[in-house]
């Protein structure tokens, strides 16, 4: 049985929880900017904006990385086979299991990190079958399992 679609699960709450938290952060500080009132400082009242725009604006480019990433996501099916490392398959090495999906770190509750496929360890990995060795920073990685 695999776990793969476990996985996948965890990697969307992951993305879902990225999306809220930009959310609700683009939402403080536009209300932070509409609330900024005018001063006799009017400088003052400018800064207090534009740092509440830019604020806005860097939670904005947050979120749009998390829906990249969930569009990443969406493109692999979890429950198809893999014999060679690719997008969507779970990997076992001797350094530890990898589920190749996006960039999520250790998935909770697993001791399974999710990795992009441009993630240096996926990108030595690539294509590589049970039984098969690769060079990662400089020290031989074995691939013990393919799902």
């Amino acid at each position: 049985m695999t776990i793969k679609p476990a996985l996948h699960a965890l990697c969307h709450a992951f993305i879902e929880q990225r999306i809220a938290a930009a959310r609700t952060a683009m939402q403080a500080a536009q209300e932070s900017s509409s609330s900024e009132t005018k001063s006799s400082a009017g400088d003052k009242y400018e800064t207090g904006r534009e740092m509440a725009n830019a604020e806005r604006d860097r939670n904005a480019a947050h979120m749009q990385q998390a829906q990249q990433l969930q569009a990443e996501l969406a493109r692999i099916n979890p429950d198809a086979a893999c014999d060679t490392v690719r997008p969507g398959a779970l990997v076992g090495t001797s350094l530890g299991r990898f589920y190749i999906s996006i960039s999520a770190g250790k998935l909770e509750g697993t001791d399974v990190f999710a990795v992009s496929p441009a993630a240096p360890v996926a990108v030595a990995l690539k294509g590589l079958r049970a039984g098969q060795e690769a060079v990662f920073n400089g020290k031989t990685v074995r691939v013990l399992a393919v799902e």
